[in-house]
Order: C-alpha cells, then sequence, then structure tokens
C-alpha cells in the first residue's frame, strides 16, 4: 500500500515536534506502525540514542516492541535536524507547555517557538497542535505565521493516560478541529488511520476540553483527598468508609481513592483554565489548595504523633502516579522535603524511577518507623509490613496484617 508521502511527493507522511517526549513518541509509534513514514524531531541526544537502538526512555507498556518493529522496517526514524519539518506532509508540534513560576502559561514561548520554525514551514502542510494550549493560541499562532497565508492549522488535543497511550490511541475517540474546513478535514483523515472515532468540533470548543478534562480530574481528586483529610481528623479510616459509599451504590462508584494528585498536566491545566477565566476559578483554586496541601497535612498528622527528629521515615513510591517511572511535579518529594525540614531522617524508594540514591523496598520497610505510600505501585499489593512500623497508606494499596 503507498503511504500517504508517496502519493504527493514528501519524504515523510508526518513528523512529530517534540518527537521523542510522553505525548509524541507513542504517537509517532502508532502511526509508523498503521504503514505511515514518520520523523521524531527532537534536539534530546540522550533519547534520540536509546530510540535509534530499539528502546524507549520511558515507560510505555507495549511499546517497545512495535518501536523495533518500525525501526526495522524503515517507517520511523528519529532526527535532531529542524530541515526534516519541510519534508512532511503534516506536521503535528508536541512540545512540552509548562507554566511559569507563578503557575501562569507560557505563552510566549510557545508562539516564539512556532515562529522559530516557520521557515520550514508551508502552507500545503497540514499543522496539527497536539500539545496542551492556552485558549486561543491556535489563533494567536495563525497570526504569527501570518494571516494573509492560507496556513493549514489544526488543534487535536492529546487525552491519553500516560504509559497506556499505545493502548489508547487505537481505542479513544480523538478531538479534531481546524482553523478552516480544510484543515479539520484533512487532520481528521490523518488521525481516522488510528482512531476509531473522530469527533469534529471547533478549535475554541477543542482547546477547553482538553482544560475542562484535566481540570474535572484534579477537582475530583481534591474531593476525595478533603473527604481523606476529615476523615483522618475524626478519627476514622476513610478507605473504609469510601468502601461502604460505593457498595453497591452507583452514584458514588466514580469515587477515586485518595492519594497524591500530581504530574505535569493536572494541576498546570487546571492553573491555565483560572488564568484564562481573570483568576476566577475558585473550584481550580481550591482543588489546588487541597491537592498541594495534602504533604502538609500528613506531616503534621506525624508531627502529632511522633518528635520526628528521632525518627525514619521511608517514602514508597516516587513517580507520580502509579507503575511509571515519570517523577514530573511528584509530591512524594514535597513529603520529603517537609519531612527534613522537621527534623526527621527519610529515604526513598521506587521500582521504577532509577536514582543511585534511593533504596530498596526491602531495605527502607526494615529501617523506617514510619512508611508513606507516595505512589500505588502494583508491587506494594503484596507487602509484607512488620507490626511496629507505622503505615500511612492514602491509597489503601497494602494489604492488612
Amino acid at each position: 500500500m503507498p503511504t500517504m508521502s508517496e502519493n504527493l511527493n514528501y519524504t515523510h507522511d508526518v513528523v512529530i515536534v517534540g518527537g521523542l517526549g510522553h505525548v509524541g513518541l507513542p504517537l509517532g509509534i502508532v502511526f509508523a506502525d498503521k504503514g505511515l513514514k514518520v520523523c521524531l524531531y527532537d534536539i534530546d541526544p540522550g533519547k534520540a540514542e536509546l530510540v535509534r537502538r530499539g528502546e524507549m526512555p520511558f515507560i510505555e507498556y507495549g511499546a517497545e516492541a512495535i518501536l523495533r518493529k518500525v525501526l526495522d522496517n524503515g517507517n520511523l526514524e528519529v532526527s535532531p535536524d529542524a530541515e526534516c519539518i519541510a519534508k512532511a506532509r503534516h506536521v503535528i508540534i508536541a512540545i512540552g507547555t509548562p507554566a511559569d513560576e507563578y503557575l501562569n502559561p507560557r505563552v510566549r514561548a510557545f508562539l516564539e517557538f512556532m515562529t522559530g520554525i516557520k521557515r520550514h514551514l508551508r502552507t500545503d502542510q497540514v499543522i496539527i497542535v497536539r500539545s496542551t494550549v492556552y485558549p486561543s493560541t491556535c489563533r494567536q499562532m495563525l497570526k504569527r505565521l501570518g494571516e494573509s497565508e492560507p496556513w493549514l492549522i489544526a488543534y487535536c488535543p492529546e487525552r491519553i493516560v500516560q504509559g497506556f497511550a499505545v493502548k489508547e490511541l487505537n481505542e479513544l475517540p480523538q478531538v479534531v478541529a481546524g482553523m478552516s474546513d480544510e484543515a479539520a478535514e484533512k487532520a481528521a483523515a490523518l488521525f481516522g488511520i488510528v482512531s476509531p472515532k473522530i469527533i469534529r468540533t471547533t478549535i475554541a470548543e477543542a482547546e477547553l476540553v482538553k482544560l475542562f478534562s484535566n481540570a474535572w480530574r484534579y477537582i475530583q481528586f481534591a474531593v476525595t483527598n478533603q473527604f481523606y483529610m476529615i476523615s483522618q481528623s475524626f478519627g476514622v479510616d476513610y478507605n473504609n468508609v469510601r468502601r461502604v459509599m460505593m457498595d453497591g451504590y452507583g452514584r458514588a462508584a466514580t469515587l477515586p481513592s485518595a492519594g497524591f494528585t500530581a504530574g505535569p498536566c493536572l494541576l498546570k491545566d487546571t492553573m491555565q483554565l483560572a488564568a484564562f477565566n481573570g483568576n476566577n476559578f475558585i473550584l481550580g483554586h481550591a482543588a489546588m489548595m487541597i491537592n498541594e496541601g495534602l504533604p502538609n497535612f500528613i506531616v503534621d498528622q506525624l508531627r502529632n504523633k511522633y518528635d520526628l527528629t528521632t525518627k525514619k521515615v521511608g517514602i514508597l513510591g516516587m513517580a507520580f502516579k502509579a507503575d511509571v517511572d515519570d517523577i514530573r511535579d511528584s509530591l512524594s518529594y514535597k513529603v520529603g522535603k517537609i519531612l527534613r525540614f522537621h527534623g526527621a531522617t527519610v529515604l526513598y524508594s521506587d521500582e521504577f524511577v532509577r536514582d543511585p540514591t534511593f533504596v530498596s523496598k526491602e531495605d527502607l520497610l526494615s529501617h523506617c518507623d514510619v512508611v508513606i505510600v507516595g505512589s500505588p505501585h502494583s508491587a506494594y499489593k503484596h507487602l509484607n509490613i512488620h507490626n511496629g512500623t507505622d503505615v500511612v497508606d492514602l491509597w489503601g494499596i497494602i494489604p492488612e496484617n
């Protein structure tokens, strides 16, 4: 079957800018596995070397076997040269869009990046923004590139769960919007190759879909974390309360477990939404105070029980979520910092994160007076912890002795 690029005299069907990140790399692998010619443009030499060897630079379940396959058949390549952007029919922008130190979106950095690569772009290419962006960023991007020219700009927000992108890209509907009907149609045709369903909408709606989705999850987690803190203050086991609430009662079935709510998306996108609405997002700000305040609450609970200067405290799980190796914005580190401030000796352990300062979970359990479960890794479901150890398990994952 001829590729799209062969029909249109392009070297590649797709180039992904920021192609070695958590968003771009799985997407590139999936497109390549469908027979498209894909180039991953990225300036990270360490990740590039790993990927060229057929090794994933981070945990992405089911990806490595496909990566080796598409490298072997020539459908996937990696390039540090921005010239490759000009050689693809579709240019997907998957660069990170972090907030600044005041939790405001760095829109200017994104737009300046687009201005910087303009010399490699052509008006017959489809430019698809996959990054999470502040509302109206796509319109600002069009202004930067030049409204007098017929640029084909689309927005297709990424909505996968980190670590399971390969699976979900083939299962989840894709939201597609365009600055023109032609851009939307061509972006929809591309994502229709991997997705079972395409949902067409406007640019403004698509931008809000992404931010609302993450803010909604962040607020849900804040509700359950607030419930946890209320229960603890009342001397009640929240996991038991939650279990009773959910037992045969469908209206409470979606209540998540308590736990650290972190990572590079939920807080950032909630604050982007707040900034967009003139800092008038009361639920979002309240959720931030609750989720970011949970580490302080846990340490305060321990301080009420112990003189922390005499205690050794271990944190099990330093990744920001279960069964991945990503530590970005992980609240486990915030807990450790607060504990050290109050004089505790702190040990870290993780099943996936590689850090020479970490200890094994066995060493941590044998040496610590208090153990806090930071990430609910699956490996912790079968731990045996001796009776004398005080366990702080928000997630309810450690088995009872």
